[in-house]
Order: structure tokens, then C-alpha cells, then sequence
């Protein structure tokens, strides 16, 4: 298994047992669900509880939300009221994704500074239909990614987009 951090805060965004599609070279997106479990549990697929730990008979809190924020601690973050304040946000975001690639992967650059523009405007365009989140740690000085929820086979699905490069992989 693979899980997808932050490479500013160290924070943990994602990790491959969920479905993942890259966009262009420089977005990852990530496909969640609406989940209902018990608080503090987290649930891999494919993994099952111990049978152990099936009903002891004592009342449990039930969270429900997306898989994605409820794995990996995420938060949403109100910083942004309008398009203007995540602008700003993005410009000294991706000058220090361009500070990190140029030292650790030149050969990069030319493609994060092509695809990024273009993927962004389209982004940016839905705006409105965006929510925002933050890793455990609540800096919003590293990655914010994007949720939006679209219509996939008639199911509303959140679908997460991380920015490719300001992660790395740690394989556990």
C-alpha cells in the first residue's frame, strides 16, 4: 500500500486503496464514498474487523462522512470566501512547488508549469462547487485539496484532487 503525503507538512492526504486517476501530468483524482462507522475505527477495504471486536453491546458514536477525510484526518478548511483569496493562495503555493521541483526535479518543471495553468482555469471555473481541505496538521501553508462531488453511474461522488506535485509516496 502506498500513502500520499505532503511533502511541506509531512501530512497524510491519501492513500491507493482508493481509485485514482491523474489528470494531465499534475492532479491526482481521487474517488471517495459516504461512509457511516464507528468512531475512532478506520476500515481498509479488503480488510474485515475481527470478529472480536464485533458488538460488545455498548453504545458507540457513529461518524459518517467522506472515507478519504475520515482515513486521513483531513479538515475543511473556510479560508477561501471567494475565488480572489484562493488565487492568491495558489500563486504562493505553486512558487514554492516551482522552488521544490527546480532543486529536486528540473525535468519536471516544464510540464507542472504547462498542465498546472491549464488544469487550474478549468478548476477555477467551478469554483462554487468546491470544498477545501487541509491535512491533520491544519497548515495552510501546505496543501489545500480540492473536493467537488459529481455524478458517477447516478451516484453523487466526492471526488478529491491533490496537487501531483506536492506529494510523495511512502510505501508501507
Amino acid at each position: 500500500m502506498k500513502i500520499f503525503k505532503d511533502i511541506f507538512t509531512n501530512d497524510e492526504m491519501f492513500s491507493d486503496v482508493h481509485k485514482i486517476k491523474l489528470v494531465d501530468e499534475v492532479i491526482y483524482e481521487v474517488y471517495g464514498k459516504l461512509v457511516s462507522r464507528s468512531e475512532g475505527t478506520v476500515h481498509i477495504e479488503g480488510f474485515n474487523p475481527s470478529a472480536e471486536e464485533a458488538d460488545e453491546g455498548t453504545d458507540e458514536n457513529v461518524e459518517t462522512g467522506v472515507d478519504i477525510v475520515l482515513n486521513n484526518r483531513l479538515s475543511e478548511c473556510f479560508a477561501f470566501g471567494d475565488k480572489k483569496s484562493y488565487t492568491l493562495y495558489l500563486k504562493e503555493y505553486m512558487k514554492k512547488i516551482l522552488d521544490k521541483l527546480s532543486k529536486d526535479a528540473p525535468d519536471q518543471v516544464d510540464v507542472f508549469k504547462t498542465n498546472m495553468n491549464k488544469v487550474m482555469k478549468e478548476i477555477l471555473g467551478r469554483f462554487k462547487d468546491l470544498q477545501f481541505f487541509t491535512g491533520e496538521s491544519m497548515d495552510c501553508d501546505g496543501m489545500v485539496a480540492l473536493c467537488e462531488y459529481r455524478d458517477i453511474d447516478g451516484v453523487s461522488t466526492p471526488v478529491f484532487m491533490f496537487f501531483k506535485h506536492g506529494l510523495e509516496e511512502e510505501k508501507l
